[in-house]
């Protein structure tokens, strides 16, 4: 064989492994959450290394207590994952909603101030979360929305806006400005345009930008503390599972249980929009 030939099989195989090596890294930990979550709390204190459940031993019990109401001596994730979704889907409606008008309104119009607009939107993100808390939580309060899913929701969308608004713009601006004007040049209005042509085309980078903020929203952990910390019953499940964590009667198989249930739904929706979401978050990347 020679060098060339070596040099490519090595890197072929090289690749493989640190491919696999990454995946063990990032699988693993869920995997063990797993196991933790479907073991009794008995055999776990026995034989806390054990990476294999048996059949005889494997149970549900703590999955049901995590999801039975509290009334009913459980954890009440029902009613966390219950309201994580609306949330979730509220703020990921409202933010595209805005952020497609707004992104495709940087990218074709002329307009003064339009090159400092990425600049603006961007800044948001120098200013770490916890400046803000306190100016939103004050602003909140005094307009009677503190302590609302409502108000959680617009937090949310400040938020994720702003980074929306900028992916949206950058693959606006790869699709070329001859099929609008094909278009209007058929009779369809400027409306006509963004429906018929842009939004379309723009479909991979708008599940990017719906993936991105429905997991920031579910996972969110900050703001739904300070906003809703004095109402239980609406409570998140990033706030259900870290009353899980602090308890301290609260056994660890359950705890696993709740991070499983605060984790899968995220998962499935990463792996089932994938290839869009890489087409999305790549598709802005080069223009032309």
């Amino acid at each position: 064989m020679d060098r060339d030939r070596i040099e490519t099989v090595g890197l072929r195989w090289l690749r493989r492994l640190v491919i696999a090596a990454f995946l063990l890294v990032t699988a693993f930990p869920f995997y063990y959450m797993l196991v933790l979550s479907v073991r009794p709390v008995e055999r776990l204190l026995l034989d806390p290394g054990s990476l294999v459940v048996g059949l005889g031993e494997l149970t549900f019990d703590t999955y049901a207590e995590v999801v039975r109401a509290v009334d009913d001596g459980g954890q009440g994730f029902l009613t966390f994952l219950r309201n994580s979704g609306l949330v979730s889907v509220a703020a990921t409606l409202l933010t595209l909603a805005v952020a497609i008008p707004g992104a495709y309104a940087v990218a074709r119009l002329r307009f003064f101030g339009r090159r400092q607009v990425d600049f603006l939107f961007l800044a948001v993100y120098l200013f770490p979360s916890i400046v803000v808390a306190i100016p939103l939580f004050v602003v909140f309060t005094r307009a009677g929305l503190r302590g609302s899913l409502l108000g959680l929701v617009l937090v949310y969308i400040s938020q994720t806006l702003p980074v929306s608004v900028y992916m949206l713009r950058n693959y606006f601006e790869t699709i070329p400005v001859s099929l609008e004007e094909s278009a209007a040049i058929d009779g369809a209005g400027r409306l006509g345009v963004i429906r018929r042509i842009s939004l379309p085309l723009a479909a991979p980078s708008i599940m990017a930008v719906a993936l991105y903020t429905f997991m920031i929203a579910w996972n969110e952990f900050l703001f739904a503390l300070l906003f809703l910390v004095d109402k239980p019953h609406r409570w998140t499940v990033s706030l259900g599972l870290a009353q899980l964590s602090d308890g301290v009667e609260v056994p660890k198989t359950v705890l696993m249980a709740g991070s499983v249930i605060l984790t899968l739904p995220i998962v499935i929706l990463f792996f089932a929009s994938e290839r869009l979401l890489t087409e999305g978050l790549t598709g802005g990347a080069e223009k032309g």
